[in-house]
């Protein structure tokens, strides 16, 4: 492993993926819940200059005292920062001037690493993997922004639907399994502590739900029908007036999706994407099926293809046994957001190469669907 070359490849890599955009959607945001590409690259840029940089490196000088407003996130302990629903509003620095002061901060962090200590390179890791946590959103952000424009701009082809296998059922035996990261390598902290769970017989199904399974439910009235649904979930479907996943349309009769490659016929084949957690237990329960608990989705994990969608699950997002918080603006990273909050498994078409893993853990908010959120179903036995 080189290291050096590991960080300049996520650092490009971010680079890349905003290649194919013109000036004026670098600013780009369309609700609260998501941010500017401009954002991304200066907040990923931000988080190497404040967590490793100027406590580490002696000397080094920060590229503007406004930057850590500008870019902070939700790191409290690090100061005041611009309101999260206003960072499209930042035409300034330009897009040319967040280039640079990417540049700057990465020659920065490449002598830090030549110095070769490895609490530093461990945290130059993290920051690696915070970029990559990014440069998933910076896609399914500028999705989401780019879906108003009613020209249906095609920017990239990240092969977001494709035909999901012929779904069998896998049954899993009860028993007392071990959850959780262990061995070598990264990881996040609320993966850690190896623990033991127990879990009943259970079948978990092979392949994904297809567009063509949810417009079954659609036709059914399953949008219509409070049996299905939370009553959380039903009163968000009844106040927005839901009625297929985001970005479909219906045209003539005919469902069409909003992709980042443009607008298309819905592929009836391809796992369905950008449900939320309310949606996929209300699927479920149509079905007379349910979602798996993580646990379940971890121990069967190795029995069928995942990394398509990021998969609900029915578990609450809580601490594992022992877990504690960081100390410092490091400790913000994930115990802080350990409730109301869903977990989902595996990774999406998103996902940056190599970021995720068997028990990597995600989470969102039930009500959340802009990203590549699809469904897995399961049954007790």
């Amino acid at each position: 492993m080189n290291l050096s070359e590991d960080f300049q490849y996520v650092r490009n890599h971010s680079l890349n993926l905003c290649s194919p955009l013109i000036t004026e959607d670098f600013s780009l945001q369309a609700s609260e819940e998501v941010s500017p590409p401009k954002w991304h690259l200066a907040h990923t840029t931000w988080f190497f200059e404040q967590f490793i940089l100027a406590p580490n490196e002696p000397g080094y000088v920060v590229k503007h005292p406004q930057f850590n407003f500008l870019f902070n996130s939700y790191y409290n302990s690090l100061g005041e920062r611009t309101a999260r629903n206003q960072r499209g509003l930042m035409s300034r620095p330009s897009v040319d001037e967040v280039k640079i002061y990417r540049a700057y901060v990465d020659e920065a962090i490449r002598d830090l690493i030549a110095k070769n200590n490895p609490s530093i390179d461990e945290l130059v890791i993290l920051g690696m993997n915070h970029e990559q946590q990014h440069q998933e959103l910076l896609i399914a952000d500028l999705k989401y922004s780019l879906w108003f424009n009613p020209l249906n701009p095609s920017v990239m082809d990240i092969k977001e639907y494709t035909s999901e296998p012929e779904s069998k059922w896998i049954s899993v035996q009860s028993g007392i399994y071990e959850i959780g990261f262990k061995g070598k390598g990264f990881c996040y902290d609320n993966e850690l502590n190896p623990h033991k769970v127990y879990c009943n017989d259970f079948s978990i199904s092979s392949a994904l739900v297809t567009n063509g399974e949810y417009l079954a439910f659609m036709k059914a009235g399953g949008y219509h029908n409070s049996t299905y649904w939370h009553d959380e979930g039903w009163a968000w479907a009844k106040e927005l007036k839901v009625k297929a996943p985001l970005y479909w349309e219906e045209k003539e009769g005919d469902w069409f999706y909003y992709t980042l490659d443009g607008l298309k016929q819905i592929d009836e084949n391809a796992a369905v994407a950008h449900v939320n957690f309310y949606e996929a237990s209300a699927y479920a329960a149509w079905k007379g099926l349910r979602l798996p608990t993580e646990f379940e989705w971890e121990i069967s994990q190795d029995k069928f293809d995942w990394g398509n969608r990021w998969e609900w699950t029915n578990s609450a997002y809580l601490p594992y046994p022992g877990f504690t918080v960081a100390p410092g603006a490091i400790g913000e990273y994930n115990g802080k957001f350990m409730v109301n909050q869903m977990v989902l498994r595996g990774g999406s078409v998103a996902t940056s190469e190599a970021h995720s893993r068997p028990t990597y853990r995600n989470f969102f908010h039930p009500q959340f669907r802009w990203q590549f959120m699809g469904i897995r179903l399961a049954k007790s036995l």
